[in-house]
């Protein structure tokens, strides 16, 4: 079976062009004509910004062709249709922060192709974009097929993926303020973290909110000891003698609440997730009922296992 013949762009991933060769490359994508084949012959490219984009499309297409475009949906809008004026079929921009995302939804539901690069393709690539604009400079790529798209899920992963990365976030954000509720204790000289193993459990936060509630007494606060902690009642009261600056305790009075506001924010991300991932559909294998049974059909793998051959007598 003959082997596929790479593309230009996957040997230049690979590695597999010399320094020769990639300079060959670049005269001619530098040059008029690059003599390259045009795989996107109906292809334009977009320099994405935050507060406008410019877009290129081939100079037979229209008299000025690149435009600027605002960031405003009426804007993104006027984009849509000039592109489809121009003959236009897919489009290629680099992915730049967050401001990809308005560009590219809009532009698919027009019935636009959009190849989303990673920079790092483009800088790859070898040539100067130095007398055209970034928009020009992704534009010729594209056409000779010089990108590769970048995959995206569909709508629904994205909708679960937005919600699991904000949940993410604030287990991050509550694991901080467990950190500073540490710090308060310990610049107060309450050593309850040497004696406990963490103080988000149960008895750690038992004890740091009777402290914020007035609690002082270090043996009523060891009371508090749940039954399944491995310290002793003393050990816990011993570690609870500190200095309660009342600087402090406002401090840990803060950190406290925005804790409890991070659980009740995650709770509401896992609220939200059931009914994103109730919305999936169930790719769940199907079992074939006759390979239901107590026996099913295996591999031999006896008859594929590699036998150690003896190699021949060591020549003394």
């Amino acid at each position: 079976m003959a082997r596929k013949k790479k593309s230009t762009f996957e040997r230049l991933q690979s590695g597999e062009m010399n320094r020769k060769q990639r300079r060959a490359l670049r005269e001619r994508l530098c040059a008029t004509d690059p003599g390259l084949e045009v795989v996107h012959a109906h292809a334009a490219g977009i320099d994405v910004g935050n507060a406008s984009h410019f877009v290129a499309v081939p100079q037979d297409r229209d008299e000025v062709p690149v435009r600027e475009f605002g960031s405003w949906t009426a804007d993104l809008k006027r984009m849509a249709a000039w592109l489809k004026e121009c003959g236009i079929r897919t489009v290629a921009m680099q992915s730049t922060g967050v401001y990809w995302i308005a560009v590219q939804e809009l532009l698919e539901a027009e019935g636009l192709e959009v190849y989303l690069v990673n920079a790092r393709g483009t800088k790859n690539l070898p040539g100067r974009k130095s007398d055209v604009q970034e928009c020009q400079w992704l534009m010729k790529l594209h056409t000779y097929g010089l990108l590769r798209n970048s995959f995206r899920p569909p709508e629904e992963i994205r909708a679960v993926r937005t919600i699991w990365r904000q949940r993410d976030r604030l287990v991050k954000d509550a694991g901080r303020a467990i950190q500073q509720m540490q710090k308060a204790l310990t610049t107060m000289n309450v050593q309850l973290a040497n004696t406990i193993s963490d103080i988000s459990g149960v008895t750690g936060q038992a004890i740091i909110r009777a402290i914020l509630a007035g609690v002082r007494d270090p043996w009523e606060l060891a009371k508090l000891r749940d039954r399944r902690v491995t310290a002793t009642v003393a050990e816990i009261a011993h570690s609870l003698e500190g200095n309660w600056r009342e600087d402090v305790l406002f401090e840990l009075r803060q950190v406290v609440e925005a804790y409890d506001f991070y659980q009740r924010q995650m709770a509401a991300c896992e609220e939200e997730l059931k009914k994103y991932m109730a919305a999936l559909p169930d790719r769940r294998a199907s079992v074939d009922p006759a390979l239901s049974g107590s026996e099913s059909p295996r591999r031999d793998k006896s008859k594929h296992r590699r036998k150690n051959k003896p190699g021949p007598p060591c020549q003394h």
